[in-house]
């Protein structure tokens, strides 16, 4: 009984030096909800269902178009309002990118999504030169139509996640690709949930998936830096390219690099491939018309 009152006041005193912390910053009004959980099971349990909106709705009601909340271990302000989000849309340099904990410690520290300053452009502007050179652009229809024929059934996950691998190590999809692809679902998983190990088992597998994926791309890494140095063929993906940079980059830092492209290829892509099927589907003429722009190419 004496360690739960313990627990109690404990909890209490947290709350009360949290809401005095916060009080210094001039927020924006909302509310901060539990102690280290906040609204983050609100917020996951709404966006897991069919109807999202009224998680930001009923704040909007209850506090204005710009409110703050407290998610995945941190305050956070939204923006429901078009002016405000115009502004920062257009003033980006007046703002810093951030994710929540539970997405930049799974992502790693030099991650694409995370770095700054130089190296972040030289690392961009690496990316970017791959994905528009003549190497991707000559291959890229190809490797889309043989995967999408070759994993129809299983739809569209699947068929981005192979593709970004395939473009990113020239692997083709085998038993290694599938195992990989596994760890790294549920180390997506474990983006939008509680960054406290202890209190969420789903945090706890993307951490250790996390660790497996690092585990199996380091090994990739070294196996290609080896096959650079004796001047065995080089290979026209991204592994490639940033090998050959020059930047005299480390094991971890590619490791981080080939990590945050897997995440960036992944959701928004298949998302696009579904809606944009959907909509071909419902416009015959559209269609119609990319069939004639392909035959072109």
């Amino acid at each position: 009984m004496a360690y739960f009152l313990f627990f109690i006041i404990f909890v209490i005193f947290l709350f009360l030096l949290r809401k005095l912390r916060y009080s210094t910053l001039r927020l924006p009004p909302g509310s901060l909800g539990l102690p280290f959980i906040g609204e983050t099971l609100q917020m996951i349990s709404a966006y897991k269902s069919d109807n999202p909106e009224p998680f930001i709705d009923q704040r909007v009601n209850r506090y204005g178009s710009i409110f703050t909340s407290h998610v995945f271990g941190e305050p956070t302000v939204f923006s429901a309002d078009p002016e405000t989000n115009r502004f920062i849309l257009m003033n980006e340099k007046l703002f810093e990118c951030s994710y929540p904990g539970s997405i930049s410690n799974l992502l790693g520290k030099h991650s694409l999504l995370l770095l700054k300053g130089s190296i972040h452009k030289k690392m961009h502007s690496l990316t970017m030169s791959f994905a528009n050179s003549t190497i991707i652009k000559d291959h890229l229809l190809f490797d889309i139509d043989r995967l999408i024929r070759l994993n129809m059934d299983s739809w569209s996950d699947r068929i981005t996640f192979e593709l970004t691998v395939k473009q990113l190590m020239s692997f083709d999809p085998d038993e290694w690709t599938e195992n990989l692809r596994k760890e790294y679902m549920l180390v997506i998983n474990g983006f939008f949930t509680l960054p406290f190990p202890l209190f969420s088992s789903t945090y706890r597998k993307a951490i250790k998936a996390r660790r497996k994926v690092a585990e199996a791309l380091t090994l990739v890494v070294r196996q290609r830096r080896k096959e650079s140095d004796i001047g065995k063929g080089k290979k026209n993906d991204i592994l490639g390219a940033l090998l050959a940079s020059g930047e005299q980059l480390l094991d971890e830092q590619i490791v981080d690099f080939m990590l945050a492209l897997l995440i960036a290829g992944y959701e928004t892509t298949s998302t696009i491939m579904t809606l944009a099927i959907k909509f071909l589907t419902e416009t015959p003429l559209a269609l119609a018309q990319l069939k004639v722009q392909i035959e072109i190419m």
